[in-house]
Order: structure tokens, then sequence, then C-alpha cells
């Protein structure tokens, strides 16, 4: 199918190729009729993209913070790949469209196949033939409605959301600044509510259209005709609300809102504009300033979008998918009329040249409308206080060959990537991309766009969405299972049981169900060729420590701080309810450290937190391991971003081994040893552990870190929250 696209980067617009999106549960599949331009909203960040880095660095600010924060943690090399990966990449346009259900997800009962359909979101409602649209993000549209017209759904519901915000009563008069599609609309659905409106703006083809929808008056921001107009509406006072539609970096729009408001008037924005408030003004009049959050309650809320829960009506009347539903009732109904701001309708063809137009100012339009052709002859489809520790047993294999017998050593490796996210693409796809020996064959996401970035940039054959041809396919030697952490076990469960060595980022298995379901795919399939990502225990300077170190006699104990930090709201690593805590997510990392340290793997875990749960606040987790000794793990999100973010001390047989972040190293006895000197480079060993996997891969030889040890980790890490619930230390059982 066909996708406009952007880079970031360089600014090329494009209409790529792209493989079409699966329909997933939750969801419907919609092949698009018409999406509408937004020609505020899509030309600022078209825009924004042809700057040079310092403007783009400035228009920013705040991804700025991002960068220098994840500098101080992950140092400049991994921060470089990790944001020229972003910049380099094609982004989705379009958040607005309509269009026909092909298929239809499980969980679905309220649209069916062949419905029409208008559709929301800067994820799912893009410039493109096929888009998955999550439930709650897509509605029917009501009969008699024109699809071009429906396409104007969400724009629609962000100057309704707007205008619920400002709360107008009957009889009030409102001033309405910047007449560009999101003014033009608010102007027509306050007239409808019985408001008096007068809007501003310097083009005058804009100011009339404005007054033959519904408009009082309209005139340019300098002027005198407005004021005088809004004083004869309003007695004097000034108007009750004041709707801030524009955009750009004038501060005019809100001084002149502060001009014309009455005494405890409200300013609602719902552009993109500058807001240097002037305080004397708005202090004067006591003026309530508010934001309207784009298409309404359950914006940025994931379990809204992507999960399909509703909010109760009785609690929240209005919601994203309610606002959406009514605008184009008032559509339907003759009391928006969206036509008048049509000013052009090109062939998705032509949207490359379409967007070019737009920007250079050859094309001068309030709205624009993408027109799909319907493929000819297509018809549409229906679519305790012990955790027992699972033994590993290498039954009878089911799969032909044990991976890795059958091929030979000079052949290269062919590799598939599940995912494409920002681990994979700045910390592993950067070690394997132009490898000799290697080969990228097949990259699988959900989202077809982020397959073709991969693709591109890293030199994959193939990019897909379907999982099924790349675990089917007998040439492909490994996969790696780069997702979020909900879908790792199955996934690696089942590419095991499609015979394929497997490498699967942490963690391994989110419950004890889910490891114990990996653990009987070795055993039906006989194939025990797994890896999961614990690279730490593969970084240089953390190995040349524990060489330094010495053997060890007695009985150890080790003190390893983890300075998690805070996670940004919105985060998924947020989501326990589906991905888990972030301690099930991450600890096994350093739990694995500790154990190969240790050189064996625990018996016992005993854990407290801060807060009581292990979702949040500090955690304190004592490890018991057989000899007698023991390992405290203090995983803190409290702390401060300017401490280290890992340090680690192993004291036994009177030394003691210092770890300071990946960056310096030291061993205290007899004979000291420090690193040489501070180094610029955190290396946590993910390309030293690619290599051992390789290394597997290509001779057929034992897995980096034996299978059972991968298993025990993944039970420990598990057995903090069995732990944190009951209050006593966890004894991991291995059961025969």
């Amino acid at each position: 199918m066909k996708q406009v696209v952007q880079n970031y980067k360089s600014g090329e617009l494009a209409l790529l190729d792209v493989p079409a999106p699966e329909c997933k549960p939750g969801g419907v599949l919609v092949r698009s009729d018409y999406s509408l331009i937004s020609t505020g909203t899509e030309l600022m960040k078209v825009s924004e993209a042809g700057m040079s880095m310092l403007g783009k660095a400035r228009s920013r600010p705040d991804q700025v913070a991002k960068v220098l924060q994840s500098v101080a943690s992950n140092g400049v090399p991994a921060t470089y790949r990790k944001v020229m990966g972003k910049l380099d990449s094609y982004t989705p346009l379009g958040y607005s469209l309509s269009g026909v259900v092909e298929r239809v997800g499980a969980g679905i009962d309220d649209v069916a196949v062949g419905d029409v359909v208008a559709c929301a979101g800067n994820e799912h409602a893009l410039h493109a033939e096929l888009n998955w649209v999550p439930k709650n993000l897509c509605t029917r549209v009501p009969d008699g409605l024109a699809p071009r017209h429906a396409a104007f759904g969400t724009v629609g519901s962000i100057a309704l959301q707007g205008v619920r915000r400002g709360e107008s009563q009957l009889g009030d008069v409102a001033l309405v600044i910047g007449l560009g599609l999101i003014g033009q609309l608010v102007v027509q659905l306050l007239a409808a509510s019985g408001v008096s409106v007068v809007g501003v703006d310097p083009d005058p083809v804009r100011c009339e259209l404005a007054e033959r929808l519904g408009a009082a008056a309209c005139g340019d921001p300098e002027s005198a005709a407005v004021e005088s107009r809004v004083a004869e509406l309003t007695g004097g006072h000034g108007v009750d609300q004041v709707y801030l539609a524009a955009g750009g970096g004038s501060n005019q729009p809100v001084e002149l809102a502060a001009r014309l408001s009455r005494d405890r008037g409200r300013v609602v924005d719902i552009g993109k504009c500058r807001l240097d408030l002037p305080w004397n003004a708005y202090y004067g009049k006591e003026l309530d300033v508010r934001f309207s959050r784009s298409y309404g309650p359950g914006r940025y809320d994931p379990e809204y979008e992507l999960e399909g829960r509703d909010y109760p009506i009785g609690y929240v009347r209005w919601t994203e998918r309610r606002n959406l539903a009514c605008f184009l009732d008032l559509v339907a109904r003759g009391r928006v009329d969206v036509e008048p701001l049509v000013s052009h309708v090109a062939d998705f063809d032509d949207a490359v040249e379409t967007y070019r137009s737009l920007k250079d100012g050859d094309l001068k339009a309030v709205a624009v409308l993408f027109r799909y052709a319907a493929p000819a002859g297509e018809t549409a489809g229906a679519a305790a206080p012990a955790v027992a520790v699972p033994p590993v047993r290498r039954g009878a294999a089911s799969v032909p060959a044990r991976p890795g017998t059958g091929r030979s050593a000079a052949a290269p490796v062919r590799l598939a990537f599940v995912g494409a996210g920002n681990y994979a693409t700045s910390m592993l796809l950067p070690h394997l991309a132009r490898r000799e020996g290697v080969e990228l064959s097949t990259v699988v996401t959900t989202t077809a766009l982020s397959a073709v970035n991969a693709k591109r940039k890293f030199g994959f054959a193939e990019a897909t969405t379907d999982l099924d041809a790349v675990l089917g396919d007998p040439s492909v030697d490994a996969v790696f299972v780069v997702t979020r952490h909900s879908s790792h076990a199955e996934l690696t469960r089942r590419a095991l049981l499609a015979g394929k060595t497997v490498f699967v980022e942490k963690p391994l298995a989110l419950t004890e169900d889910e490891l114990a379901g990996v653990v009987s795919a070795v055993e039906e399939s006989g194939n025990d060729r797994l890896q999961v990502g614990f690279n730490r225990r593969f970084a240089p300077l953390l190995r040349e420590a524990r060489k330094r170190f010495g053997v060890r006699t007695g009985p150890a104990s080790l003190r390893y701080l983890v300075n998690a930090g805070r996670l940004e709201h919105g985060s998924w690593y947020l989501r326990q309810d589906t991905e888990g805590s972030r301690f099930a997510g991450e600890g096994g990392h350093f739990i694995d450290t500790a154990s190969w340290l240790l050189g064996a793997d625990p018996v016992s875990v005993y854990a407290v937190a801060a807060s009581g749960d292990e979702g949040g606040g500090d955690l304190q987790i004592v490890l018991r391991y057989p000899g007698g000794s023991t390992a405290t793990l203090s995983y803190v999100t409290n702390g401060s971003p300017a401490f280290p973010k890992e340090t680690l001390d192993l004291i036994a047989d009177g030394k003691v081994l210092r770890l300071d972040d990946f960056v310096r190293a030291s061993v205290h006895g007899r004979r000291r040893w420090s690193s040489p000197r501070l180094s610029r480079v955190r290396d946590k060993g993910q390309r030293a552990q690619l290599d051992a996997f390789l290394r597997a891969v290509r001779t057929g030889g034992p897995m980096p870190v034996p299978l059972e040890s991968l298993v025990a980790t993944t039970a420990a890490t598990l057995a903090v929250r069995t732990g944190l619930a009951g209050g006593a230390p966890v004894t991991l059982e291995r059961t025969r």
C-alpha cells in the first residue's frame, strides 16, 4: 500500500510503498476514501523539518533537555545514535480521515465490515491507503453524510472540544482569533449554539468566509472596526470568551484577547501560538486562561485510545469518540457546513506535490482533501512464599534439526527482527548492519512505517507485518524479539516451536505462567537455542575487573545501586496491567549481573518497597546464593539524575571490586588495579553479547548463557512481586 511520509532530518516528503497493517484485536482495518490535510498542524511540522539542526533545536527546547539528560545517563555515542536514528526516519503525516471497514478485529461489536467510518489519531488515521484504527478512535458515519465531509471528523472534534472548554451560553459574545481551518469550524459551532461571533484574521478572504458561515463581523487584528463591533455587541463590556485558533510566534493574539475580554472572561487556547501573557492586563481582569487538549477526554491516555477502555458517560460526558460522533451528527443535520472550507481535492498519488504547493504558497487553502481510488474488483473480507523455577528438560525434538547443526559455518547468518523500536535501532542493529558474515533478512513490525524505516537504514532485504511468513522461512537462522514486554514470552515460544534460534530482549517473561510456557516450548520442540538480552555480563570493563579480582574462595557480599530515575508521564513502562512493573521489565539485567559475578543462581529472594508496591518507589532486594554469598540490590527511582545510574561493589577474600557506571572500575587488594582512565564510552556489553550470540548461531556451539541460568534469573525477578505481597523471603525451588 502507499503512505505519505516525511524525513524530519532532511525534510524529504515521499509517497512510499509500505506493508499493509494487520487487523489486530480491539480495532478495525479501514481503507481510506478521503483524508484531510490539517493546513495548520501538518504544515507546521513540514516547515520544521526543513529547518537546520539549530533551528530544530530552537523550535523544540523540551527535546533538547531530554537529549542532555540522555547524554548524562548513557553517554554521547549512544545518545547520538538514538537521536540521529529518530531524526533520520520516515514519520507519518495525517490524523483525520473517512473510509470503509475492511476487517474487524476481535472485541469489536459495534462496527461491521462495509461500514463507512470516520477515524482519528496521528498514529492511526494517517494519509495511507489502509489504516488499523482502535475502537475508541473511530465511529460510524451517519447515513447520508458524504465521505469527503466525514473526513473532517477529527479537526471538527478539536474545534468542538475548544468550544466546550469555553462553556459558552445562549446570548454570549465570543471572539475567535485565527480563521484557518479550526477557527472556521469554531465560528460555526458557536453560531449554532446561539453565540454571537466576531472573527479576527489578517486574510480578508478568510474573514469573508467566516461571515458567510455565521460570524457577526470579522476583520484584521489591527482594524479598529473589530473593537468597535465588539463594543457594539457587548455594550462596551467585552466578549465573554476568546478562542485562540492562531499559530505562529507573534504575541499579538494574547494581547488582543486581554484587550477585548470582559472582566473575568475566559481565554481558550486551541492552537499553538505564543503565550507571553501580559500580567497587568490578565491580572486586572482576572481572566480565566484555559487549554483545550485536542479531541477531548481520552486523548493521550493509552488505556482509552489503545485498549478501548471507555469512560463512563455519567462521569465523562464528552470523550474523544463522543465528540467525533457529535460533530459528524452536526454536519449530517446541516448545523455545520464543511463544504465551503474545501479549497482543493487532490488525488492521493499527487500527495507530495500537494504538500509542496501548500508549503511554497502556490496553493492557498483552508482545507485540502486527498481522494483515494478504491481497488478495482476487490471485496471486503471478515476477519506463595515459594516460587517454582521450571526445570529445563530437552525432550525429543519435533523440529527437523537443532538450529545451527545443519548449516555451513562459512555461510552468512541470516537474521530476522520482530520489532524495530528505539532499543533495537540504537543498541542492536547498528552493531549488525553491513557486518561481514551477517545478512539482515526480514524486519517485522505491527506498524508498516517502522519496518520500512528499519529496512532503509539498516539494509534489511524485506519489511513486513506478517510474522508467520518469517517463522515459516527456513532460510532464517535466528529471530530477534525486540517488542514490548507483554509479547516477549509468546513470541519467543512461537519462534522456538518454529525451530529458530532466538534472541529476546529482557524480560523473557512477565509471569510464572509465561515462563513455564517458554520452558514447555523447549521441552516440546527440543530446541533450547535461546539467549536473553542480559548484556551487562559481557561489558568489557566489568569482565576485565572480574579477571583482575581473581578466583574467589570464600563467600562474597555484593552491593548494587541502580539509580533508575523517574519515568516520563505517558511512558509505556508505566502500563503495569499490560506491560508488567518497571522492575519486572528490567530487573533481570541486574540479577543476572550479580549471579554472573557470584558464579551461581540465587536460592532465595527477599524484597521490600518504600511504597509498599513493586510498581513505584524504591525497592530493596536481598538475593541469597549457595555457599553463603549475598547480593543486595537497591533499585531507586527518586535519586538525582546527576548521580551515576549504576554502581556496584563486590567484597570477598579481603578484596573489593568497584564499578562506576561502566566508565571506571577498580580492584582493591594486596595489589590495586584501576582502569587506565575515565572512559568516554559507556559500553554495557551489547556488541560483545551479539558477537557471542552470532558465534553460537554460526558454529552451532553452546549458547552464551546456559538456559538454566536464564530461567533462574527470570524466576528470581518475578519472585520480587511474590515477596512484596507476602512480606517474607521467597525460596526459589528447583522442581524435578
